[in-house]
């Protein structure tokens, strides 16, 4: 078996652990996956997976193996994109991943970068944060788009581009519904008022869910939601459909714009603001698909779909003036 195909079943087991789910993703057969692992096991004289009756975990020396397998795979696919990629033409594969709150603008921006360049192929994965930065270390992602605060306090070689700052909004049901579209209220609620009303949060192991707590504890509460959910979608559908609030930041407000039955009050006391951006580990050898999604993210045209669609108030325009004698 070719070992850079071997690697690769190696990288997926590393990503899924679980090798029926492993062998899915490679569209093989679990036995052949097994059967390929062996076989670097034989190879490299070293136990990589520690098995049972499933899928435990890697050995140290399986851990070490994997990075080296990631280090060969990002050469052969930057090789790869060298070979097929011309002049203001990028060819190959993006790995981008995102966090689930972020995932609305992160699919924007891979529908527009693969339209605009057509010989890219752009994987999206919905992480954590934790995970999305432990992917960016060990070459398993390319492009992360998150919460860049996160990383003040990282040691790891992590750049970062802005794009926009995340605010957050309550969600309710309105009644009577408006005519067309989601209400958006100009007055805005404080997190004190907020916190006397039943509400779907995301599931406590979000960071998320942590900024929205950070949020009432400086309102002096503590808050105890009616419904936990690790799923974007599973917060405005039990909105729509029960009696509770949620709260969500403008990304997924503005997906949730078609509802009529809803309204969105912005939310104050404390004002809460997250920078959200992309984040890269540092090479000065960057794929020509990075490169592009890189070129394509500073843009001025792309910053400003984006901001149309975060929920980032519009800029104020100055007051005409009075040409009147």
């Amino acid at each position: 078996m070719n070992l850079f195909t071997s690697l690769r079943y190696l990288a997926a087991l590393h990503q899924h652990k679980h090798f029926g789910r492993a062998a899915e993703a490679c569209h093989i057969t679990q036995p052949a996956l097994s059967n390929a692992i062996r076989a670097l096991e034989e190879e490299f004289d070293t136990a990589i997976v520690k098995r049972g009756h499933a899928f435990q975990s890697f050995t140290p020396e399986g851990e070490r193996i994997f990075v080296s397998a990631q280090r060969m795979l990002h050469e052969q696919e930057l090789l790869e994109q060298d070979l097929k990629s011309a002049a203001g033409r990028p060819a190959g594969s993006l790995t981008l991943a995102a966090v689930p709150t972020v995932m609305p603008m992160a699919a924007r921006f891979a529908g527009i970068l693969q339209a605009r360049h057509p010989g890219l192929i752009v994987v999206l994965w919905a992480m954590s944060s934790s995970d999305i930065e432990a992917g960016l270390e060990d070459l398993s992602i390319d492009l992360g788009f998150g919460f860049t605060d996160r990383l003040q306090a990282k040691v790891a070689k992590l750049t970062t581009v802005h794009q926009y700052t995340e605010r957050y909004f309550l969600l309710r049901r309105t009644d009577p519904p408006a005519k067309k579209s989601l209400r958006s209220k100009s007055r805005p609620m404080s997190w004190q008022d907020a916190a006397q009303l039943p509400l779907c949060l995301l599931t406590p192991d979000m960071h998320n869910r942590a900024i929205i707590e950070d949020a009432f504890r400086q309102a002096g509460i503590v808050i105890k939601p009616v419904i936990e959910t690790n799923s974007i979608l599973g917060l405005g559908m039990a909105v729509l459909a029960g009696e509770v609030s949620s709260i969500l930041p403008g990304a997924l407000v503005d997906v949730l714009s078609g509802y009529s039955e809803l309204e969105a009050v912005p939310l104050h006391a404390p004002q809460v603001l997250t920078p959200i951006g992309f984040m890269y580990a540092f090479n000065d050898r960057p794929s020509h698909a990075l490169r592009a999604a890189l070129n394509m993210a500073s843009e001025p045209t792309w910053l400003r779909h984006m901001a149309s669609h975060s929920g980032v108030p519009p800029p104020k325009l100055p007051k005409r003036q009075s040409t009147a004698q």
